[in-house]
């Protein structure tokens, strides 16, 4: 996907009758140029430097708005740990279960072999993650 604008954002912000205020802008730009997988309480301490004022609950409603919207994903490893990937297109997350450090993993043999399989599926495809668990560098020290 293209980068996108902050008059993009400002639309999709409006026709999903959100208003488009600094601190949600802020919000949509930070998780969507993110490489990081942040969680909300990242978005919110990073964010709140330059916005005071800004609520946690601001954060959490404009990332619900972003991955309704299929403009991320929302990535939830059990009831208190929840990151967002702004990656939209096909890779892996090799995640760290001790950590939860995430690396995006891409593969042009993984594209080929994913387009073979999602052909043999009927219906229309709702979503997709592959999730690969294993010990980062750093853990496995």
């Amino acid at each position: 996907m293209h980068k996108i604008t902050d008059d993009e954002i400002i639309t999709l912000l409006k026709e999903n009758r959100f208003k488009a205020t600094p601190q949600r802008l802020a919000i949509c730009r930070f998780v969507l140029e993110s490489h990081d997988h942040p969680s909300a309480e990242q978005i919110y301490t990073t964010i709140r430097k330059d916005y005071p004022t800004i609520s946690l609950a601001t954060v959490y409603k404009t990332l619900g708005l972003l991955d309704t919207i299929g403009l991320i994903s929302e990535l939830r490893f059990n009831a208190t740990h929840t990151r967002y990937d702004p990656k939209m297109s096909l890779h892996i997350n090799i995640i760290c279960p001790k950590c939860l450090n995430i690396d995006d993993f891409e593969s042009n043999s993984l594209n080929k072999t994913w387009q073979a399989i999602i052909s043999d599926i009927e219906g229309e495809i709702l979503g997709q993650r592959i999730d690969v668990y294993k010990l980062c560098k750093n853990c496995k020290k």
